[in-house]
């Protein structure tokens, strides 16, 4: 079986959550109906890999397994700021997506990596850690809850990107979500990741400047991405 590490980059701009999620969705039953093809017919059609950037409008997501309690407002409040409410097929409790922050999606066979779900996450991570490094932020996972944290093990950790993924046939989807310039005023209105006693934070606030530059952000995560993953990214 030839293993395909060609990833097709895509940077989607600023998108409505549900108009990605289904353009997501797409992508991956095309991936997976490939394999179920295959494995039917005996062939050896090539899956391809996708990594979409994307920001989008103000947005709270539910996976699974959340407990809505976690999202502190109603319907009406959720109008009054702008936001919109979504529960999804990916694993993790609520997280809230904004302007500001960049979200991350790879779609990919991992069996043209490796079979290992959580050498997925830890590379996923890993990728977020040695981003931030490049900007002087010293980040780290924090034992037992996902994403990435800053001073782990201390009354002072925060949060500065959720995951949460979904996996089927070794096909992956759902992703990132690191905050660069991101409105903190939303997480007011939810439990972040049902983890309660726990703040979050973001590039800015960090470096103490009045904004990050977004793209270049993105251009050191697809890099060490492309390191991490041994891939060849089509941008």
């Amino acid at each position: 079986m030839h293993h395909n590490k060609l990833v097709l980059v895509e940077d989607l701009g600023l998108m409505d959550y549900a108009k990605a999620w289904a353009y997501q969705e797409d992508l991956f039953q095309a991936i997976v109906q490939t394999k179920i093809d295959n494995r039917r017919n005996s062939t050896q059609t090539t899956t391809q890999n996708h990594f979409l950037l994307v920001r989008h409008p103000h947005v709270y997501t539910l996976g699974k397994s959340g407990d809505m309690d976690n999202l502190l407002i109603d319907e009406q409040k959720l109008a009054s700021i702008g936001a919109q409410f979504f529960k999804i097929n990916r694993g993790g409790d609520i997280t809230y997506h904004g302007p500001g922050q960049i979200v991350g999606y790879p779609i990919l066979d991992l069996e043209n990596f490796f079979t290992d779900i959580h050498k997925y996450l830890r590379l996923l991570e890993e990728m977020i850690i040695l981003t931030l490094a490049d900007y002087g932020i010293t980040a780290d996972r924090s034992p037992g809850e996902t994403g990435v944290w800053l001073d782990v093990g201390t009354p002072f950790a925060r949060k500065i990107c959720a995951m949460g993924v979904r996996a089927s046939r070794w096909v992956t989807m759902h992703g990132f979500a690191l905050n660069v310039n991101a409105d903190l005023g939303y997480f007011d209105h939810m439990i972040p990741c049902g983890i309660r006693g726990k703040s979050v934070t973001s590039m800015r606030v960090e470096l103490k400047v009045t904004e990050v530059d977004e793209q270049a952000v993105s251009q050191r995560l697809l890099y060490h991405f492309q390191t991490l993953f041994e891939a060849e990214l089509s941008v």
